[in-house]
């Protein structure tokens, strides 16, 4: 099932979803194998209602055993959007994880000969704040999710930086024009018309992604 969209913020997008590499399945899908083919030969030996109970007890315990593995990647997604990495668990009780990628600092991957030949491995994300290092195993093709993680990440920090730059640039202007009016250098129409010409440029660019939020919040609706 693909991530809601209702749970994107506006202008994120997602990049791609995966769950954990299918090497997990492995022993699973094995003991199941097993089980079958002894259920096979019980009801081939054993007569009667007892040869159909003891087979599907078999069968039952072969899917259950390694039930914790089918549960871990059934109900286990990775989704990397524009913005962040989310990683989320579970079917009934959830958990829900998410780092901004302008707070990852370094990110590394680790695989044996094993998994380098299934082409899995593991994912180390060391970054600021509360998250610290974590640490995601069985990841599919880790090291091109590495590149495509700091490729998202590199535009990410640009966005922000162009931002900030963007918003330091026009504080300064509206601080000149203020020490103008107050020399007289400006009247207090004329500042008022050259603030309305400097955050107007603001205001048409936020109207098309506000008019784009409306409209998906019209359509989820």
């Amino acid at each position: 099932m693909a991530y809601p969209a209702r749970l994107l913020s506006p202008g994120e997008r997602v990049e791609t979803e995966f769950r954990p590499h299918w090497k997990l399945l492995i022993w699973p899908v094995l003991i199941l194998l097993v089980a079958i083919v002894i259920a096979v030969v019980l009801v081939i030996n054993i007569d009667g209602l007892f040869g159909w109970v003891l087979p599907l007890a078999v069968v039952l315990a072969g899917l259950l055993i390694p039930v914790k593995r089918w549960y871990v990647w059934l109900f286990t997604k990775f989704i990397i959007t524009n913005e962040r990495l989310i990683v989320r668990r579970g079917l009934i009780a959830r958990q829900s994880k998410e780092i901004p990628f302008e707070r990852i600092d370094n990110i590394s991957f680790s695989q044996t000969v094993g998994e380098r030949i299934l082409r899995s491995g593991d994912l180390l994300l060391e970054s600021t704040g509360e998250a610290g290092q974590s640490r995601y195993s069985d990841i599919p093709r880790p090291e091109e999710t590495q590149a495509l993680i700091y490729r998202i990440r590199e535009a990410r920090i640009r966005d922000l930086e162009g931002t900030r730059r963007r918003s330091s640039s026009r504080a300064d202007e509206l601080i000149k024009l203020a020490k103008l009016r107050d020399e007289g250098v400006l009247t207090s129409a004329e500042f008022a018309a050259e603030k309305e010409k400097l955050l107007g440029g603001v205001t048409q660019r936020s109207r098309p992604n506000a008019a784009r939020a409306t409209n998906s919040r019209n359509h989820l609706s």
